[in-house]
C-alpha cells in the first residue's frame, strides 16, 4: 500500500515539476524558414512540457518577412509565456526581429546591444524589377500596421515601432527601455531570470506568472538537420549548388552513361530549387545564367574567335549579379562567389568540355580503320587487279592497287576492303 501511495503522490508532483522548468534556445543570423521552424518546434515542446518559459536569445540582422510571420504567430499563440532576449553584448535586433522582438511576452536586451532598422524590402517576390513606388508604400503601410497592432497588444510603444518601420531607426538599449520599446536590460542570462521571477504576462490562455526560482534550465539544442537547412538558404550556397548541378547535367548529356556527374548534379539542382524557394529570385538573372552556358557551349562547336565566349562571360556575370532580387546584404550574392564561380565555369567549358568534345572528332587510330594513312612495305609485289602483300605495323596483309607495286616499295594505306587493304606508292 505504502509503494502505491508514494507512486500517486510522484505523479501529483510531476505536472508542477514540469511547470518549473525553463527552455533556452538561441537564434544567431538571418531569419528564414530553417530558424522558423526551430523556433516553432521549440515552443511546441515547452507548451507540450507546459513549461514556465522558453526564452529566445537573438542576434539577428532581419530576414525573410514569411518566416518573420510564421514566428510571430507561433509566439501569440503560445499558452508558454515567451521570453526574447537580444544578447550578448555586441548583438543587434534589426528588420524581422523587431517585430519579433514586439510580439514576446517579455522583451529584454544586453547591454551593448541594438534595435530597430525594421524598413520592409523586396523579400521572397521573386520579381525581375524593383516594387514600384505605390507597391513599396503598400507594403510599407500593412507592415505598420502589423507592428502597430503587436506593439499595442503587448503595451509597448506603437509610435517608435512605426518609425522603425518607415525612418529605420536604431536605437540602443538604454534608449529602447526609455521608450518603452523593451521591458528591461540584463547584463547576463542569470540576471535575466532574477529579474523576469514572479512577472505576470497575459497569454492566449489568459494571465500566467513566471517564477524562476530554482527552475531547471533546459537548453534546446539546434538539430543537424536545421543546421543543414540554414546553410541550405545561404545565398551563396543556393547560388554554387545550382552552378554545380549545370555542371553535372551537362557533363551527363554529353558523356552518356558517366552516371555519376548525373547522379551529383541532380541532387545539387534539387537542393538550388528549395534554396530559391526561401529566397527572392529574379528570374531575369536566372535566364542570364542559363543563357550563358548555352554559349558557353555554343563556343565548343562553333568557330567565333571568342566572340560566344565573352557573351557568355557578360550574360553569367550579369545574371549572377541579379539572380537575388534584394537590396539586402545577408540575402545577395557575394562577389568573392560570383567571379570565382564566373572565372571558373569560363575555363571548365573552353579545357574540360571543350577537350573532350575534340577528343571525339579525332581520327580513329584503332581497328582496321585506324590502318587509313599508316605506311608499310610491299613483300610480294602488286599487279593491277591482283592482291599482293605487304607489312604494316609488323602485321602482314592482303593488299591491291591501281598501279604495279615492286617489292620493297614504300606504300600509303587508303583504303580498307574487308581484310584487303588499298594502298598507293609513295615516291
Amino acid at each position: 500500500m505504502k509503494p502505491l501511495i508514494t507512486l500517486f503522490i510522484m505523479l501529483l508532483a510531476q505536472p508542477s515539476l514540469a511547470q518549473n522548468k525553463i527552455y533556452r534556445m538561441s537564434i544567431d543570423g538571418v531569419i528564414n524558414p530553417a530558424s522558423a521552424e526551430f523556433i516553432n518546434k521549440s515552443i511546441i515542446k515547452a507548451n507540450e512540457d507546459r513549461a514556465m518559459c522558453l526564452v529566445i536569445e537573438l542576434d539577428t540582422p532581419g530576414g525573410l518577412m514569411k518566416s518573420m510571420n510564421l514566428i510571430v504567430k507561433d509566439i501569440l499563440s503560445s499558452e508558454v509565456p515567451v521570453v526574447v532576449y537580444v544578447s550578448p553584448g555586441g548583438s543587434h535586433c534589426a528588420s524581422a526581429g523587431v517585430f519579433i522582438m514586439m510580439a514576446a511576452h517579455i522583451s529584454a536586451m544586453a547591454p551593448g546591444t541594438n534595435i530597430g532598422a525594421a524598413h520592409p524590402v523586396n523579400l521572397g517576390e521573386g520579381k525581375s524589377d524593383s516594387l514600384s513606388q505605390v507597391m513599396m508604400e503598400k507594403v510599407t503601410n500593412d507592415a505598420v500596421s502589423y507592428i502597430r497592432s503587436i506593439a499595442e497588444k503587448n503595451k509597448r510603444n506603437p509610435d517608435w515601432a512605426e518609425e522603425a518601420v518607415r525612418k529605420s531607426v536604431s536605437i540602443t538599449e538604454t534608449q529602447a527601455l526609455e521608450k518603452n520599446v523593451i521591458d528591461m536590460v540584463a547584463k547576463s542570462f542569470d540576471s535575466l531570470l532574477v529579474q523576469i521571477d514572479s512577472m505576470i504576462v497575459e497569454t492566449v490562455v489568459g494571465k500566467k506568472t513566471i517564477v524562476t526560482k530554482d527552475a531547471q534550465i533546459e537548453k534546446i539544442e539546434r538539430s543537424w538537420r536545421f543546421g543543414l537547412l540554414d546553410i541550405l538558404t545561404d545565398p551563396n550556397i543556393a547560388y554554387i549548388l545550382m552552378m554545380l548541378g549545370m555542371y553535372g547535367l551537362f557533363f551527363e548529356f554529353y558523356n552518356p552513361g558517366s552516371i555519376f556527374p548525373g547522379v551529383v548534379g541532380g541532387i545539387c539542382i534539387i537542393l538550388a530549387f528549395y534554396s530559391f524557394q526561401t529566397l527572392p529570385i529574379n528570374y531575369a538573372g536566372l535566364a542570364l545564367i542559363l543563357f550563358g552556358l548555352i554559349l558557353f557551349l555554343l563556343e565548343i562547336k562553333v568557330t567565333s574567335y571568342g566572340a560566344l565566349s565573352i557573351g557568355g562571360v557578360i550574360s553569367l556575370f550579369l545574371g549572377s549579379i541579379m539572380l537575388i532580387d534584394s537590396p539586402e546584404d545577408m540575402v545577395r550574392i557575394s562577389w568573392g562567389v560570383i567571379i570565382p564561380v564566373v572565372l571558373i565555369t569560363l575555363l571548365f567549358f573552353l579545357f574540360v568540355v571543350g577537350f573532350g568534345i575534340k577528343a571525339q572528332g579525332r581520327r580513329v587510330t584503332t581497328g582496321m580503320e585506324g590502318m587509313i594513312g599508316e605506311t608499310g612495305i610491299v613483300i610480294d609485289g602488286i599487279i593491277a587487279g591482283k592482291t599482293g602483300k605487304i607489312r604494316v605495323h609488323g602485321e602482314i596483309w592482303n593488299a591491291e592497287s591501281d598501279q604495279i607495286i615492286e617489292t620493297e616499295t614504300r606504300v600509303k594505306v587508303v583504303g580498307i576492303d574487308n581484310l584487303t587493304l588499298k594502298v598507293v606508292k609513295l615516291f
